[in-house]
Parts: C-alpha cells; sequence; structure tokens
C-alpha cells in the first residue's frame, strides 16, 4: 500500500506528465490551418448549442451575398464527445500559414423588427449575450483561449498571464444583468451603460515554433481578442482600436409568443429602452489574423492552459484533510480491534466454566444469526455485482488517466474509456452477483442474472432517456442523436449482457462460501434498540467522514464541469479516491460492530447502505453548489441538473455500498472464525 501511494504522488507531482492525443503537424507557409468550431456553452445554463443554431456566418458565405452558404460540415466525433454534447464543424474563416490580414469581412446579418423569421434569429443571439454563452474554437487540435488577465507577463508567478478557454459572444451591461463577461472595450461600463454588444470582430493570434529538426512550423499556441465593432459597410470596414463599439438591439415587433427554448424568449426591458430599439439591425463580422513565432515547443504547448488552472496548493491540503480523516478512523478501528475486540475473544475462548460460557453477552449471542440470508439478498447481490462492475471501470480508467492516455488533448477520450470499461467490464459484475446469491443459499439463478445484466442499466437508461427527452425539446447540441442511443442499446444487450452471462456462469460453478458458523433454524429476537444503532441515523453518521474525505476534491470536478474547464490532476483524484475506499471500508465496519454488540443481526442491508450514505451528501452537495456558485436559472436548467446530478449520486452510492458491503462481510467472517461456538 505504500509503495502504490508512493507511486501516486509522483504522478500527482508532476506537471505537463501526458500522451498527447494527435502525432505533431507541420505546416508549410501557405498552407490552409484547420479552425473548427464547437458548441457555445454558459455558466448560467445547463443547455449547450450548436454554433449553427445561432446566426453566425457560415462556410460559403461571401460578405456581398454571392456565395452559397451552408452549415460546416461535422467532423468525426467519438463516443464520448456526443455523450458530452460536442459538436464539431468546419469553421467559415479562412486561415493560412504565416499569412496574416488585419480586417477581412466575413458576412453580413440584417435583422427587421417585423419579420418573424429575424426576430427569432436576433433573440438567439441576444439572449445568449445576456446569459455569457462562450464561443470554443479549435485549431490544430489546440482550444482557443483568450486573455483575461496579466496579459504582458512578467518574471514572478503570480504575474504569468491568465486565460481562459473559448471567448464570448457578446457583452451586457445593466442593472439587471447576471453576466459577469467583461467587455473588452476601454470605459465601456461609463460610455454605455445598460447595453447589449456583440463581439462581431475577432482579432486571431496564432503562435509557431520553428526549428531545424523539422520544416514548416508547428502551432503552439491559439489566442483570440474579440471585439465589438460598429463597421460602416462593407466597403468601409474599420478595425483600429478606438472604432465604436456594436449595439445589439432590435424592437419587439414580430416575434413568436411562443418559445421553443430559453434563447427564443423575449428578453425583459423597460419602456424607455424599448422606445430607443432600431427597427432594423445591420451586423457585419470580420476578423485578423497575425502570427507570432514562439519558443514553446509543441511538445509543452498545452501548459498554456494547465497553468491557468487552479494552484494544486489546495489539491495537497485535500489530500492532507483526507489523511487526516483516514489516521483519526484507522485508530479508532485499531483501538477496537486490537483492545476490545481481541479481549473479547480472549475471554469467551477461555471461558472454561459452562455457567460462565453460557452467559454470553455482545456480538457473540447472535452467532447463530448473524449469517441468516437477508430478506432481499437477489437484489443485494446484484447492487453488490454492478459495484464491482463500477468500481473496476473506475480503477482502471483512473489508472490510465494517472499515465497520460486521457489527457486534455485526447477530446472525449475520458468518458469513451468509461463507458467501453463499463461494458466489458460484465462479466466480474455477473460473477460476484452469483457467487454471493449461491452463498446465500438462492436458488432462482435465472431471475439474478437477468436482474444483474438489466436492474441498474434500465433505471440509468431510463432517467437518461428523459433527460435526453428534454434536451431534444429544448433544441440543444447535448441531447443525443437517436442513432447513439441504438448504438449504447446495441453495446448494452449485445455486449454487456452476455459478458454477465458468462461471469454468473462462472459464478455458479463454484461452491458457495463457507460460512465460520451455523445458522439456527429459530430467529433469535433482536432487542429494543438505541438511536445510533437504528437504521437511517445510522447511515447518517456512517456517510459523513467518507463525504469528508472527498468534499474539496469534488469542488474542482464541479467546477470544471459545469464551469466548462479542464480537469487534469487524476494524480490527485486516484490518491482520493484510494482514501475514499479506505474510510468508507473503516467507517461501515465501525458501524458494524456497534450493532452486532447491540445484538442487531441485520448487518447486510445496513452494511451496503452505511457504505452508500455519502452519496445523500454527495447530491445535497450538488444541489447546494447549483443554488450558491452557478448562476444557472430556470426550471429546465434545475431540472437537467438535478437529473445529472442524481445519476451520479447513484453511480456514488452503488460504488461505497459495494466496498462497504465487501468489507464488513470479510470483517464479520473474521471474527466469527476465531471464536470457539459449541
Amino acid at each position: 500500500m505504500m509503495r502504490l501511494l508512493l507511486v501516486l504522488l509522483v504522478v500527482a507531482a508532476t506537471k505537463g506528465f501526458y500522451l498527447p492525443g494527435v502525432a505533431p503537424r507541420s505546416f508549410e507557409e501557405g498552407e490552409a490551418l484547420p479552425l473548427h468550431v464547437n458548441r457555445l456553452d454558459s455558466t448560467e445554463s445547463v443547455m449547450p448549442f450548436d454554433y449553427y443554431y445561432f446566426d453566425f456566418c457560415e462556410p460559403g458565405e461571401t460578405p456581398d451575398g454571392t456565395g452559397k452558404a451552408h452549415e460546416g460540415a461535422k467532423v468525426s466525433e467519438n463516443l464520448g464527445q456526443i455523450l458530452l454534447g460536442e459538436r464539431i464543424r468546419n469553421a467559415p474563416y479562412h486561415i493560412k500559414m504565416l499569412e496574416g490580414q488585419s480586417c477581412a469581412a466575413v458576412c453580413k446579418r440584417s435583422y427587421k423588427a417585423g419579420v418573424r423569421g429575424d426576430v427569432i434569429r436576433f433573440r438567439r443571439i441576444f439572449n445568449a449575450i445576456r446569459k455569457d454563452y462562450m464561443n470554443h474554437w479549435i485549431l490544430d487540435n489546440l482550444p482557443v483561449a483568450e486573455c483575461t488577465a496579466n496579459c504582458r507577463g512578467g518574471a514572478r508567478p503570480q504575474d504569468q498571464p491568465y486565460y481562459r478557454l473559448g471567448f464570448p459572444v457578446g457583452c451586457s451591461i445593466g442593472e439587471a444583468s447576471k453576466s459577469m463577461t467583461v467587455c473588452t472595450i476601454n470605459n465601456i461600463n461609463n460610455m454605455y451603460p445598460k447595453e447589449v454588444f456583440i463581439n462581431n470582430h475577432i482579432d486571431i493570434i496564432v503562435k509557431y515554433h520553428q526549428a531545424p529538426e523539422f520544416t514548416g512550423s508547428r502551432i503552439v499556441g491559439i489566442e483570440v481578442r474579440p471585439r465589438s465593432i460598429k463597421h460602416e459597410s462593407l466597403d468601409n470596414l474599420s478595425c483600429d482600436i478606438d472604432a465604436p463599439p456594436q449595439p445589439f438591439r432590435l424592437a419587439h415587433k414580430g416575434g413568436p409568443k411562443m418559445a421553443h427554448n430559453q434563447l427564443e424568449k423575449e428578453a425583459v426591458e423597460t419602456e424607455e429602452e424599448k422606445k430607443t430599439d432600431p427597427e432594423q439591425l445591420d451586423v457585419i463580422y470580420s476578423y485578423g489574423v497575425f502570427f507570432e513565432e514562439s519558443e514553446i515547443k509543441w511538445a509543452s504547448r498545452w501548459d498554456t492552459y494547465l497553468q491557468s488552472s487552479e494552484s494544486t496548493s489546495i489539491h495537497w491540503f485535500s489530500i492532507v484533510n483526507s489523511l487526516i480523516i483516514v489516521v483519526f478512523l484507522s485508530g479508532m478501528l485499531g483501538v477496537i480491534l486490537v483492545r476490545t475486540l481481541h479481549k473479547d475473544i480472549n475471554r469467551y475462548n477461555q471461558s472454561e466454566d459452562k455457567e460462565e460460557a453460557q452467559e454470553e453477552f455482545g456480538w457473540k449471542l447472535v452467532h447463530g444469526d448473524v449469517f441468516r440470508s437477508p430478506g432481499g439478498g437477489i437484489y443485494l447481490s446484484c447492487l453488490v455485482g454492478n459495484g464491482v462492475q463500477l468500481l473496476a471501470m473506475t480503477v482502471v480508467t483512473l489508472f490510465f488517466a494517472c499515465l497520460g492516455f486521457l489527457s486534455p488533448a485526447t477530446r472525449g477520450g475520458l468518458m469513451t474509456a468509461l463507458i467501453t470499461l463499463w461494458v466489458l467490464l460484465g462479466t466480474p459484475a455477473g460473477y460476484v452477483s452469483a457467487r454471493l446469491y449461491k452463498t446465500m443459499g438462492g436458488e432462482q439463478w435465472k431471475r439474478n442474472v437477468m436482474l444483474t445484466a438489466t436492474l441498474v442499466p434500465s433505471c440509468f437508461f431510463m432517467i437518461f432517456f428523459i433527460l435526453n427527452f428534454v434536451l431534444w425539446v429544448q433544441q440543444s447540441s447535448a441531447a443525443v442523436p437517436f442513432g447513439t442511443l441504438v448504438a449504447l442499446a446495441v453495446l448494452w444487450f449485445f455486449v454487456s449482457v452476455p459478458l454477465t452471462f458468462l461471469g454468473a456462469y462462472m459464478g455458479f460453478k463454484r461452491p458457495a462460501l463457507d460460512q465460520p458458523v451455523r445458522t439456527n433454524q429459530i430467529p433469535r429476537q433482536i432487542p429494543p434498540q438505541s438511536v445510533y444503532t437504528k437504521g437511517f441515523p445510522a447511515m447518517l453518521m456512517g456517510g459523513i467522514l467518507p463525504f469528508g474525505c472527498i468534499f474539496i476534491q469534488l469542488f474542482f470536478i464541479l467546477n470544471s464541469i459545469w464551469g466548462h474547464k479542464m480537469y487534469y490532476v487524476f494524480g490527485f483524484l486516484f490518491l482520493v479516491f484510494i482514501i475514499l475506499v479506505i474510510t468508507t471500508i473503516e467507517s461501515t465496519i465501525l458501524l458494524c460492530y456497534f450493532h452486532l454488540c447491540s445484538e442487531n443481526y441485520h448487518w447486510w442491508w445496513r452494511s451496503f447502505a452505511t457504505g452508500g450514505a455519502s452519496a445523500i451528501y454527495l447530491f445535497i452537495y450538488q444541489l447546494i453548489f447549483y443554488f450558491k456558485r452557478m448562476e444557472a436559472d430556470g426550471r429546465s436548467s434545475l431540472f437537467l441538473y438535478t437529473g445529472y446530478s442524481l445519476m451520479g449520486s447513484l453511480v456514488f452510492f452503488l460504488m461505497t455500498g459495494t466496498l462497504g458491503f465487501l468489507g464488513c462481510y470479510a470483517f464479520v467472517r473474521r471474527i466469527y472464525s476465531v471464536i470457539k461456538v459449541d
């Protein structure tokens, strides 16, 4: 165990250690650079949207309108990217290596207040600006970033530039706006109060590296500087730094009464603001391309993004916090095992007087009932089997993530790995479920196999289908296509289910585990229990310490998921996971011992529930995170967030519940195997 911890500490301490998802590519001068656009997302909404859901410029379109516009062709995506809602398409911007341009028009958009279609397209962009939606572009597999602080840099670590992924559609200034986006126009807060601007001009800075070892140039960075510019006309473009901004407003006429989603709703404005809204709005989109030579090598080009993430010091604080809890629990468990339990065993085994031997007390009193099969044992074995499957999936995924195979350069790699491993690890689920069910004396083996293969996945698929239906109604890009749903169902029925059957066959072929003591025919009556030994209070007590080990790391995970940031500290996460495993097992064993001492032998289901009780705190913490940290509003966002949080909490419940049950089962078998029973 100590060697494993040392290895993980080394992995956690290393920075920038990953295996890139693509091989280096060199571009010759004048060669076209592949710029792609991805979904738009926001911290004020759970729902992302496709780039071309908005009325932006499209490939093939020309500024004068003579070109035939078409949506950008889709780029090949893996299963993980599709499930995460990524929709990568070709961009309408033309960039050639080492060929810069300061101001070039892309297209022109006009909106009229009386035209229904124009009003809908206007509302989508207007509300996207209000809700702080962010563009995410990709160039040579690198995400574009915008420098938001210390852009000139410095020698000290705290003076290094800070980059955020993507850039905003625009900026909104007003008392009612919740947007945190900082407009890039100087003194815009004083010049244009209560106004909405669109970033219709993008300066693209491509950083490249040249070396004698290869020909051409390699891209090592991509930065954007969005601006709002009010161009006079296509023939008179002005991209100067002091150019006036482009307000984005239109009179409220001719719009639909019913909206498909939150982006098509009519914006709330005062009567004074409505009077000043124009009847027609013209927006000219433009861009500039600049090239900067850099000393950064291709292998280190991701360091810019990773250095702008959270400091590792807080992660070390999380590890130390978790280790303190582990030491505390281990100390309590050591006192019980070494002193109390050892003393009990010696007293039971050294009782020479028959009358003294008959005066049994404590956990030895229930030796004839402790291995009595629980009610609903077939469901318990099913849950434990699925928990083993999820645990194996998590351990293997974290191991490869620590080695760098699931780096940020491998888009969708983490989700793809999770789905693939879950499908392929059906055999351990079937084996553990069948072996445990046979040990309980179960005879309905066909039902056990079917429940193990279908019960838990069906519940998750049902929840996922409902959430996906809501996303489909809202026209969000996160809605998984029907073909992908069919592919997931095929993987489940034709790969995971047969492997589960194979594991169950192997499990039923093995003999049942021999229990160390015999079970009486007549069950013993359980005496009245104290408050802390009753079911629900014991569950709540058992879940506090395991949750205390993970809540700091949990904040960064939720912040990366819903804040659309990179999470790459898998070494720290693996350490926290190991500490969680130890804490869950120890806390469950501790409470299991107290229950047995109170002559309560119903430990089977209780150990599973106690181990998984930390999922209750996990779900509550996620809801607190939504209301305190996120700025999302609307019933759809709350419903989707709650649904995804429920799915994550159920997965966590199955894993920790399985850990608690297996640890408690091994503990009970051990203590009853070393006492003498007549």
